[in-house]
């Protein structure tokens, strides 16, 4: 008698029942639906800060160059402020006493739109305007149409 009570409490033993797989299967899909949506955020919120670095950057450039034109360290051409005609200045360089100057190492991608394409303003441009005149870059902004995690657009960044 002990031997067939012995047997039976060894055979229950050795396999997990129905009930308890599906109890664990549930707690492991809430964990996951909780996660995913964290994960998200943070892709998110991380492409945000790539992107305030990137238009940091260039920003910085077109100060420095500003700055250096101010100074007469090269000539500029008149109307434009002293501001960069374009990006590609700000990477190609400019001439100063026989030394190439360069401002900026590459155009940086915006990380929302996945494109080194930005949107350039002039000091001649209408501050609420979307196009840009061509005469210099005093600013850059996103291409992108989305908002940020704190409400705001990216374009107006």
């Amino acid at each position: 008698m002990i031997t067939v009570v012995r047997a039976h409490q060894r055979s229950a033993q050795r396999g997990v029942t129905l009930i308890e797989l599906i109890i664990a299967l549930t707690i492991i899909s809430i964990l996951v639906g909780a996660a995913v949506p964290l994960a998200r955020v943070q892709v998110r919120r991380t492409k945000e800060h790539d992107l305030r670095y990137a238009l940091w950057q260039m920003r910085d450039a077109i100060d420095r160059y500003k700055d250096a034109a101010d100074r007469g360290a090269f000539q500029i051409k008149v109307g434009t402020e002293g501001y960069p005609p374009d990006l590609e200045t700000l990477v190609d360089g400019v001439d100063v006493q026989g030394k190439k100057v360069r401002f900026l190492r590459s155009i940086p991608v915006d990380p929302m739109t996945g494109k080194a394409e930005w949107n350039l303003h002039s000091m001649q441009d209408d501050p609420k305007s979307d196009s840009w005149g061509g005469e210099n870059v005093f600013n850059v902004t996103s291409k992108s149409q989305g908002t940020a995690l704190d409400g705001t657009k990216y374009a107006d960044w």
